[in-house]
C-alpha cells in the first residue's frame, strides 16, 4: 500500500502533515509519492465532489419561506385567469395576496377567506367579520371561497382611482406596484418596495405572461369622465375616498401620478384623501407655502421628472398665450428648475407666444 502525506493548507498557510488532521474546513491535497496514481485518485476525488455539490445551486436559489412557496403553488393559476379576465399582472395579484393575508395564514384569511384585507366600503351588503386595524371595530368583508376574495380585488382596483394603472403594461410589476403606493391602496411608505421585493424573490413576474404572448391584455383605459355634481355627505372615510376619487381619477404623465384639483379642493382634503402630506404636495409641485391650487391645476403625487417623456425628444414646446413657465412645467411634468437650465434661461424670463421651449 502506498503511503501519502496531507498538506492541509488553512488561511494562514499552516502545513500540518498529521494524517489525522484531515477534517473540515480545511482544504487537502493528496500529494502521491507516485504521480501518475495520485492524479487518478485526485481525479476520481473532484469527480465525486463536482456531483454532490452540483445540485445545491438550484436547491439554494429555490428557497424560500414554505408557506409563500406553498401559496404560490396554489394560487397562481388563480391569479392568472383574473390577469386575464381583467388586465391585472398575476404578480401584482400574488404579492398582495402574500402580504396582505401573510400567505393565507392570517385571520383574516382563514375566517373570511379575504386574502386582500378588503373593508365593507362601497356598498358592499354582503357578510363581514369585526377586526382591530385602523379602529377597533373595524368591519371587512366575508366571502365564502378564496376565489370570490380574488374576484372582488380585481372589481376592487377596476374603479376609477385606479384607472391610470391600466395604462401601464401588464408585465411592468414596478410601475403598478408603485401606482398602488401613489393611489392610495396602503399608508405604508414601503408598500411598493415590499411588492417589488416578493415578486423578484419569488419570480412572480413569469406569471405575467400566459403563452408567451401578453399583447392581448395590454388595451388602453377609456378615460373616466370627472363628476362635479353634489355628493352625498359620505359615513365613513372609506366611503370618502369613494367619492373623492369618482371625481378625483388618477391619471399618468411622464411616469408620474397627478390628479385634477376640482371646486372645493383644498390641499389639507387632497392630503386627507391621497395620503400625501401637505408638505409633500407643495414640494412635489414646487407650491409657495401660502399658495394653495385652484380648479384646473394639475396636482403631481410623486416628485416630478428633470425632463419630459422620451416621446419628446426632439420636439420643443411652442409657447401658447397665457403660459408661464410653471404651467409648462406641469404640463409635462417637469421640475420647474430644469426647464430653466435645459434652455438656459434666467429665473426672471417670461415666457413669449410663439417661442419654443426645449422640454427634453
Amino acid at each position: 500500500m502506498q503511503r501519502y502525506e496531507f498538506k492541509l493548507k488553512t488561511k494562514n498557510k499552516i502545513e500540518n502533515t498529521h494524517r489525522n488532521a484531515a477534517t473540515w474546513p480545511f482544504f487537502i491535497t493528496f500529494v502521491s509519492k507516485s504521480n501518475a496514481y495520485g492524479m487518478k485518485r485526485i481525479a476520481r476525488l473532484l469527480l465525486l465532489l463536482v456531483c454532490c455539490l452540483s445540485p445545491l445551486a438550484p436547491l439554494r436559489a429555490q428557497q424560500g419561506v414554505p408557506t409563500y412557496v406553498a401559496y404560490i403553488k396554489q394560487y397562481h393559476r388563480m391569479a392568472q385567469e383574473q390577469m386575464l379576465r381583467h388586465r391585472i399582472p398575476a404578480s401584482i395579484t400574488l404579492a398582495q395576496g402574500l402580504l396582505e393575508s401573510g400567505a393565507g395564514q392570517s385571520d383574516l384569511a382563514r375566517r373570511a377567506n379575504n386574502h386582500f384585507g378588503i373593508k365593507v366600503a362601497g356598498g358592499w351588503t354582503g357578510p363581514y367579520v369585526v377586526k382591530s386595524d385602523d379602529r377597533p371595530d373595524d368591519k371587512f368583508r366575508k366571502y365564502n371561497s378564496v376565489e370570490e376574495s380574488y374576484e372582488d380585488h380585481s372589481k376592487f382596483l377596476l374603479k376609477p382611482r385606479y384607472a391610470c394603472l391600466f395604462e401601464l403594461s401588464p408585465t411592468d410589476y414596478k410601475g403598478w406596484a408603485r401606482g398602488l403606493k401613489s393611489c392610495g391602496y396602503a399608508t405604508n411608505p414601503t408598500y411598493a418596495q415590499q411588492l417589488i421585493t416578493i415578486i423578484e424573490k419569488y419570480e412572480l413576474y413569469q406569471y405575467d405572461v400566459v403563452g408567451g404572448d401578453d399583447s392581448r391584455h395590454n388595451r388602453p383605459v377609456q378615460q373616466q369622465a370627472v363628476v362635479t355634481t353634489a355628493l352625498p355627505q359620505p359615513s365613513s372615510r372609506e366611503q370618502a375616498e369613494e367619492l373623492f376619487f369618482a371625481t378625483h381619477p388618477v391619471r399618468c404623465n411622464n411616469n408620474n401620478y397627478y390628479i385634477v384639483v376640482q371646486p372645493g379642493d383644498n390641499l389639507p382634503i387632497i392630503s386627507m384623501m391621497t395620503n400625501v402630506s401637505k408638505r409633500k404636495l407643495r414640494r412635489y409641485n414646487e407650491l409657495p407655502k401660502k399658495c394653495q391650487p385652484v380648479p384646473g391645476d394639475i396636482l403631481y403625487l410623486q416628485r416630478k421628472r428633470h425632463r419630459a417623456d422620451r416621446s419628446f425628444r426632439g420636439i420643443p414646446h411652442v409657447v401658447q398665450p397665457g403660459e408661464s413657465m410653471y404651467t409648462i412645467s406641469q404640463r409635462y411634468g417637469i421640475r420647474l428648475k430644469n426647464l430653466y437650465e435645459m434652455n438656459a434661461l434666467p429665473n426672471d424670463y417670461t415666457p413669449v407666444p410663439g417661442h419654443l421651449l426645449r422640454i427634453f
